[in-house]
């Protein structure tokens, strides 16, 4: 089995020639031609080929750090304002210990020996 991959401008503005795959001297697997428009070569997988320019990808790759950039910015605001209510919570805590309503107090040993007797 072999394909052909057809001529193409590259990147440059170059004219390719065709070539049929696999290569001579290449790996004997790579029977599909893979690529883009402006960059073709052989390769093991028949979906591989993509009918636009290798640029529209890295229009792709700014698309995807816009978006990490944007959720890095709400992550960084959530973790100020966690901090800034903790902050606020601890100092405006009372000062003072809270009164529970019990006083415990140790009982003398001439108390406590005599009620167990």
């Amino acid at each position: 089995m072999s394909a052909e991959c057809s001529s193409y401008l590259n990147a440059d503005k170059v004219l390719v020639s065709g070539f049929s795959c696999p290569r001579t001297g290449g790996d004997a697997r790579a029977v599909y031609c893979c690529g883009f428009q402006d960059v073709k070569y052989c390769c093991d997988d028949p979906h591989s080929f993509f009918p636009y320019e290798h640029s529209y990808m890295w229009w792709l790759s700014v698309g995807a750090l816009v978006g990490l950039s944007i959720a890095a910015v709400v992550l960084c605001a959530f973790i100020i304002t966690v901090c800034v209510l903790c902050y606020l919570f601890i100092s405006t805590k009372p000062r003072s210990k809270l009164d529970t309503g019990l006083s415990l107090q140790m009982a003398d040993s001439e108390t406590r020996g005599s009620s167990i007797c």
